[in-house]
C-alpha cells in the first residue's frame, strides 16, 4: 500500500517549486511589487481597520482566516470519491489557480487603497458589477457563517475540552493585544505570552476533556457562538482579531508540522499505509448524499483546501488593510494558499491512512444509543453481504476494502458521527508516530480544527458587514436617518449572523456545504475576472502573466457554474421533498444558489464586454 508519508513530501516540494518560480513571476512581472510604495495600511492608518501588522503575524491571520474548516472538511468528504483524485484536484486548484487568486486579489486591493474586491469590480466593470458582486458576496458569506457555525458546534459538542480551551484563548487574546500594541513590551512580550497562554489553554481544555465535568450540546454552543462573532466582528481589530489569530497561528503550525513530521517519520517503520481506497467511483453519494459526478461537482466539496473565491474577501478585505510592506505579500497570500494546500494535504494523508481506526472508535461508541446510525450500519452491511449483527469493526474493515460501497456510504457514515473522525484519524496519526495517547492528538486536533473555523467565522462577519455597508452606501444621501441605523456596525453584524445561524441550526450539513463551497468557488472565478481586467489594464504585465489570470478564471467558472447547476435540479428538489426542516434548507440554499447564478451570469457577460474591448486604456481615462 502507499504510504501517506510520501504525499507530504510531493506536496512540500511541489510548493517549494511554485513560490520561487510562478510566485516570484507573478510579483515583479505582474504586479510589479515595490517596497518603495506605500500602503493603504501607512497612507489610510485610522487605528481600528487601517493597522501596519508585522508580516509573520499577519501572515498568521491571513492563514488562519482563510483556512477555516474548508481544506479539512472538505478533503475529508472528497474522499468518497478516493484520496487520489481528492488530492490531484487539491494540487491543480493549489498551483495554477488558488495561489494566483489570492496574491492578486490582495494587491489589486493594496493598489486601491485597501477596497474590497466587490468595489473593484465596480471601478473595472461598472456600478451595475459592484452592486451585482457585493449582493453575491454577501449571500456567499451567509452560508460560510452557517457552514461553519455547524461545524465549530457539532464539534465542540462532542470534545467540549476543546470549546473551553477556544473560549479560553479568546479572553486571554485581550491582554495579548493590549501587551502587543499598547506597551513598549511589543511583539516579544505578547509572542512568549501567547505560548505560555496557548500551553495553559490546551492543558486545561485537556483535563476538561478527560473529567467529564462540562459539557453543552449542539444549540448551547451555536447561541454562545452567535453572541461571540458580533462582538469580535465589530471590535477594533488590534482588541482580539490579531492577537487571537496570533495566537492560534502557533497552534495551527503546530498541527502541521506534528500532523506532516508524524506521516513521514511512519515512512521508516512502513507506517502510515493508506487504507482507504485511492479511487471509488466516478458518481460516489457525496452532495446531500446523492449520486455525484467528480466532475463539475468536485469544487461543491474541496473549496478552501484548493482554492476559494472566499480568500479574495480576506485578502481585500482585512489583510489589504494591514500589509507593510508591498513584498510581504507574497507571503502572505501566494504561501497562505500554498500552507493552506498542505494542510488540505495532510488531512487526506492522515484520514485515508488512519480513518479507518477512527471510525471504528467513534461509530463503536455511537451506534447503541443511536438508532439512525445502527439502521445506517445495518444497510452498510447487507450491501457487504455480512451477517445481521456484524460488529462494527468488521462492517467499516469490509467497507474500506470495498471501493463501491465505500463511495456510497462513507460521506453519510461520517455526517452521522458528526466528523469526529478527522480529529480522530489525527489523533490515531500521532499515536503511531510518536506513542502520544489517542485522546491527547484527538483533543489537540480539535482544537486547532475549530481554531481555523473560529477565525474565519469572525472574519465571514467582519467581512459581511463591510460588504453590507457598501451595499447601503446610496441611502447616505437618500435617506441620512435610515442609513445611520441599517450602516451601524452592531445592525450590520447581527443580521448576517441571525440568518447564517439560522441556517446552522437546522443541522442539514450536507446539503449546506455544497451550496456554501459552490458559491465561494463561483465567487473566485468572478474575483479573477475582475482582477484579469485590472492586470489587463493597469499594470505593464505580460501576455503570459494576462494568461495566467484569465485562464483560470474561465475554467473555473465553467465547471462551477455547471456544477451548481447540476446542484439546483438533483440535490435541492430531494430536500424540497422530505418536508421539515430538510424543505427549509432546500429553499433556503436553493433560492441563495439560483440568486447567486442569476447574478453570475450577468457579472459574466459584463466581464465579456470588457474583454472584448479593443483599446484597453486605464479605466480612469475611459471614464474622464
Amino acid at each position: 500500500m502507499f504510504q501517506a508519508g510520501w504525499l507530504i513530501l510531493l506536496a512540500i516540494a511541489l510548493y517549494v517549486i511554485f513560490y520561487y518560480t510562478h510566485g516570484r513571476y507573478l510579483q515583479y512581472k505582474v504586479v510589479g511589487a515595490s517596497p518603495r510604495q506605500q500602503t493603504p495600511a501607512h497612507r489610510m492608518y485610522d487605528g481600528v481597520d487601517y493597522v501596519p501588522a508585522n508580516k509573520y503575524v499577519l501572515y498568521g491571520h491571513h492563514f488562519a482566516s482563510i483556512a477555516g474548516a474548508g481544506p479539512i472538511v472538505g478533503p475529508a468528504i472528497a474522499l468518497a470519491w478516493g484520496w487520489l483524485p481528492a488530492l490531484l484536484w487539491i494540487w491543480f486548484g493549489n498551483v495554477f489557480i488558488g495561489v494566483v487568486h489570492d496574491y492578486l486579489s490582495l494587491m489589486v486591493s493594496v493598489r486601491h487603497e485597501g477596497r474590497s474586491i466587490g468595489w473593484v469590480a465596480g471601478k473595472y466593470l461598472g456600478r451595475s458589477a459592484f452592486y451585482a458582486f457585493n449582493t453575491y458576496i454577501w449571500f456567499s458569506l451567509l452560508l460560510v457563517i452557517a457552514a461553519f457555525g455547524f461545524v465549530i458546534s457539532a464539534l465542540f459538542a462532542k470534545v467540549p475540552g476543546a470549546g473551553v480551551a477556544a473560549f479560553l484563548l479568546i479572553f486571554l487574546a485581550v491582554p495579548v493585544g493590549l501587551v502587543m500594541y499598547r506597551t513598549k513590551l511589543g511583539y516579544a512580550a505578547g509572542t512568549i505570552l501567547s505560548i505560555i497562554f496557548i500551553i495553559l489553554s490546551i492543558w486545561v481544555g485537556f483535563i476538561i476533556q478527560t473529567a467529564g465535568v462540562f459539557s453543552l450540546g449542539f444549540y448551547e454552543w451555536l447561541g454562545i457562538l452567535t453572541v461571540y462573532i458580533i462582538l469580535a466582528a465589530s471590535l477594533p481589530v488590534w482588541v482580539l482579531l490579531q492577537p487571537r489569530d496570533y495566537m492560534n497561528a502557533f497552534i495551527l503550525w503546530a498541527s502541521l508540522v506534528l500532523g506532516g513530521v508524524a506521516l513521514i517519520a511512519l515512512l521508516a517503520t512502513g507506517g502510515g499505509a493508506m487504507t482507504f481506497p485511492a479511487f471509488t467511483m466516478f458518481s460516489a453519494n457525496v452532495v446531500g448524499g446523492q449520486p455525484s459526478p467528480f466532475w463539475p461537482a468536485v469544487p461543491l466539496i474541496i473549496a478552501c483546501g484548493a482554492l476559494s473565491g472566499f480568500h479574495s474577501l480576506v485578502s481585500s478585505g482585512t489583510t489589504s488593510k494591514q500589509l507593510d510592506n508591498e513584498l510581504h505579500g507574497l507571503l502572505i497570500a501566494y504561501g497562505g494558499m500554498e500552507t493552506e494546500g498542505f494542510l488540505a494535504t495532510m488531512v487526506v494523508g492522515t484520514m485515508a491512512a488512519f480513518g479507518l481506526p477512527a471510525f471504528i472508535s467513534a461509530v463503536s461508541a455511537a451506534v447503541k444509543s443511536n438508532g439512525a446510525l445502527a439502521k445506517l450500519l445495518s444497510s452498510i452491511a447487507a450491501s457487504l453481504h455480512l451477517p445481521a449483527g456484524a460488529p462494527p469493526s468488521e462492517v467499516l474493515k469490509a467497507m474500506a476494502a470495498n471501493p463501491a460501497v465505500f463511495g456510497k456510504y462513507y460521506a453519510i457514515l461520517a455526517s452521522k458521527v458528526k466528523w469526529v473522525v478527522i480529529p480522530g484519524s489525527y489523533g490515531y496519526t500521532l499515536n503511531a508516530a510518536f506513542g502520544i495517547p489517542v485522546a491527547v492528538g484527538t483533543v489537540f486536533a480539535t482544537i486547532w480544527i475549530t481554531a481555523f473555523a473560529l477565525t474565519s467565522l469572525d472574519t465571514a462577519t467582519r467581512l459581511a458587514r463591510f460588504t453590507w455597508q457598501e451595499l447601503v452606501e446610496p441611502l447616505r444621501q437618500r435617506s441620512p436617518g435610515l442609513y445611520r441605523v441599517v450602516s451601524n456596525k452592531w445592525f450590520a453584524s447581527i443580521l448576517a449572523v441571525a440568518l447564517g445561524m439560522s441556517l446552522a441550526a437546522t443541522k442539514q450539513f450536507l446539503v449546506i456545504w455544497p451550496a456554501f463551497a459552490g458559491m465561494n468557488q463561483l465567487l473566485s472565478s468572478l474575483a479573477l475576472m475582475t482582477i484579469a481586467v485590472w492586470v489587463i489594464r493597469a499594470t505593464r504585465a505580460t501576455r503570459l502573466g494576462k494568461a495566467l489570470v484569465v485562464a483560470p478564471a474561465v475554467f473555473m467558472w465553467a465547471t462551477v457554474t455547471l456544477a451548481l447547476l447540476w446542484y439546483e435540479a438533483a440535490v435541492v428538489p430531494v430536500y424540497l421533498a422530505k418536508g421539515g426542516t430538510h424543505t427549509v434548507t432546500g429553499l433556503a440554499v436553493g433560492g441563495i444558489t439560483a440568486l447567486g447564478l442569476a447574478l453570475n451570469l450577468m457579472l459574466f457577460a459584463l466581464w465579456l464586454r470588457e474583454v472584448r474591448v479593443k483599446r484597453m486604456v486605464p479605466a480612469e481615462a475611459r471614464s474622464g
